[in-house]
């Protein structure tokens, strides 16, 4: 018994941050039917290197049921109304305004269906000067300064997967969990509205504080621009080797267990983080000396000894093979296809994903159930 088993989700959904938001609740057991228009979300699209499937919409439309509906139509707007009727969470990331339009305004059907939640995920939030403009992951990273702390000095960068979808996902799935609990509480639903702007700008919330204090952080590629030492040092065999101080305590470990000069420890130019990030050309200059002369296995050796935080930079090519990648299979129209598992572990078994559905797999089924079933609830899994 998974612990959502038993709910009803409609998602109104395309593209990244609703689908990664919903395919989470279908790991944990809803029931998950994913409203398509009849050419399909448009991520089915975006690549084919998932045995000829799109990567994007393999990860994030496992455990659904496709239902094609052209919301253009009158009748399938009330198919539509039927599906919502019977649902305990909506998740929609129309454009503001859009599902009103359609005759579903948010407030009327949490008027008809108090114990609904609906999670509204958009750009940048139903009010405000920017509230109809449309908004993917990098438009938002540029639009929140994102990119200006990201790549290296020459320039900015993009961070290297969809960031602020992701987040947005996530939060939008952690406020529907929080609003299924109050639910069980007081018999209430919610209406959540999220904003990929917002959970952007609360997560650049440290460097943001650091601007407005006169000390914006600079691009400083693998390295950190708050801590200091913190980035990449190449070995005396070229293996460039990540290594992370958090604390005053774990520099002494590595001035004496790595760099073999225990009285720069307590050194006044280094014996505080703020000291060392002063003198950030020296402290930096010192660890690398020291790991030039020496191997990458050598090094290996002694930070692991002295028990100071590093990894190997690594590309996806290391990844794949990587000792510590947990994998999970799961069905798709094409075939099985193995990619990372859920980080989540309970109770030490693997959860188990269901399958990727093709376009329209599950309309006349779904039709003929909204048909049959009068009732408030259809029934789940």
């Amino acid at each position: 018994m998974r612990p959502l088993e038993g709910l009803l989700v409609v998602a109104v959904e395309q593209a990244v941050a609703a689908p990664y938001c919903t395919s989470r609740l279908a790991d944990a057991g809803a029931r998950v039917l994913k409203i398509e228009r009849p050419e399909g979300d448009f991520a089915r699209g975006y690549d084919d290197v998932a045995k000829g499937q799109s990567s994007y919409f393999v990860w994030l439309n496992r455990g659904k049921e496709s239902v094609v509906l052209d919301l253009s139509a009158e009748e399938d707007r009330a198919e539509l109304g039927r599906l919502m009727e019977k649902a305990d969470v909506l998740v929609q990331n129309l454009k503001p305004g859009a599902l009103a339009r359609l005759g579903f305004p948010i407030e009327s059907l949490r008027a008809r269906h108090p114990a609904l939640i609906c999670c509204s995920i958009s750009g940048y939030g139903d009010t405000g000067p920017l509230a109809q403009r449309k908004a993917y992951d990098l438009l938002i990273q540029t639009e929140t300064g994102l990119t200006s702390i990201t790549g290296g000095p020459e320039s900015p960068g993009r961070v290297g997967v969809s960031i602020v979808d992701i987040a947005t996902g996530a939060t939008a799935h952690a406020a529907i969990l929080e609003a299924l609990i109050a639910r069980g509480v007081n018999g209430k639903g919610s209406d959540i509205r999220i904003s990929m702007f917002d959970v952007m700008a609360d997560w650049l919330t440290v460097p943001l504080l650091n601007a407005e204090a006169g000390k914006p952080p600079k691009r400083v590629g693998l390295g950190h621009p708050t801590i200091s030492p913190y980035g990449v040092f190449t070995s005396k065999d070229g293996k460039p080797i990540l290594i992370s101080i958090q604390n005053d305590r774990e520099w002494r470990s590595l001035c004496k267990g790595v760099l073999g000069e225990a009285s720069l420890g307590d050194d006044p130019r280094f014996a505080t983080n703020l000291a060392r990030v002063r003198h950030r050309p020296e402290t930096d200059g010192r660890v690398a000396e020291v790991f030039a002369a020496a191997t990458h296995d050598e090094l290996v050796e002694r930070l692991t000894k002295a028990d100071i935080a590093f990894a190997e930079v690594n590309g996806m090519e290391e990844l794949s093979r990587h000792a510590h990648l947990r994998r999970a299979s799961l069905a798709t129209p094409q075939g099985e296809i193995a990619y990372p598992a859920p980080a989540a572990i309970f109770d030490g078994k693997p959860r188990r994903l269901g399958a990727v559905p093709e376009l329209g797999a599950h309309t006349q089924s779904v039709r003929g159930e909204v048909a049959e079933t009068p009732k408030r609830k259809l029934k789940s899994g």
